[in-house]
């Protein structure tokens, strides 16, 4: 069955393109450490079996496409520090190297996104992953976090959606779910609900199961939930 769903996974791509590149001062660990570690394992399977899936290879640390283009603090779309409150840059790029990132990366994202909302696929689900303990710059610093999240903002999809997809990611995992605590859902699901309804997906790294494991579990309650909603 393929599933009528709208998978995205902004936060799995490691790449620091060319045009900051000489600029960036994070080790490849660094950029793992602000990155949805493990998301590429967890979610990239799913293309396989959902109408359509986007992701990108650029790392968080660099675009992120889970915030508002105009956001410039620290943890903005093109950031300052990581989550870590690490410095991203020896030298923060010049205006032009910004406008390029957004142009050849954030902004195709969003179109894209916009573009497969039209294409038949009934939710939108934003895929991630968030350490076991909140980071210093995040909801929570230092607390200890649920297994699953799942977001609407209270606004991106009908609260009867979110609340059986909990049932089903509990039934997966046997094991409870939390909606909108610690998340409340980031600019992808509360920018792209006028074109689809939206929920943001926040899976834990601690390691309760292998990143392998947690994808069949996220496939068999995506699964779950399109055998009683898709139409």
């Amino acid at each position: 069955m393929m599933l009528p769903l709208l998978i995205s996974v902004p936060h799995s791509g490691l790449a620091v393109p060319p045009d900051v590149k000489r600029y960036c001062a994070l080790t490849r660990q660094q950029i793992v450490d602000d990155s949805d570690e493990g998301a590429a394992e967890i979610y990239h399977g799913l293309r396989d079996h959902v109408a359509a899936f986007v992701t990108t290879p650029v790392a968080r640390a660099i675009v992120d496409m889970n915030r508002a283009e105009d956001d410039r603090r620290p943890d903005g779309v093109v950031k300052t520090h990581t989550c870590w409150n690490v410095p991203v840059y020896r030298e923060f790029p010049p205006p032009e190297s910004i406008e390029s990132l957004l142009d050849q990366h954030y902004r195709p994202y969003h179109r894209l996104l916009t573009k497969l909302a039209k294409s038949g696929v009934q939710l939108g689900v934003d895929c991630h992953t968030m350490v076991a303990k909140g980071p210093p710059i995040g909801p929570g610093p230092g607390v200890e976090r649920p297994w699953i999240c799942l977001s609407n903002g209270e606004r991106t999809c009908p609260q009867e959606w979110i609340e059986s997809l909990a049932a089903c990611f509990s039934r997966a995992l046997d094991h409870d779910v939390t909606i909108n605590e610690p998340f409340k859902g980031g600019y992808i699901i509360q920018s792209h609900s006028s074109e689809l309804p939206w929920i943001q997906l926040e899976m834990s790294r601690a390691p309760f199961m292998s990143n392998e494991e947690k994808h069949l579990r996220v496939l068999s309650a995506l699964q779950d939930w399109c055998r009683s909603h898709a139409t």
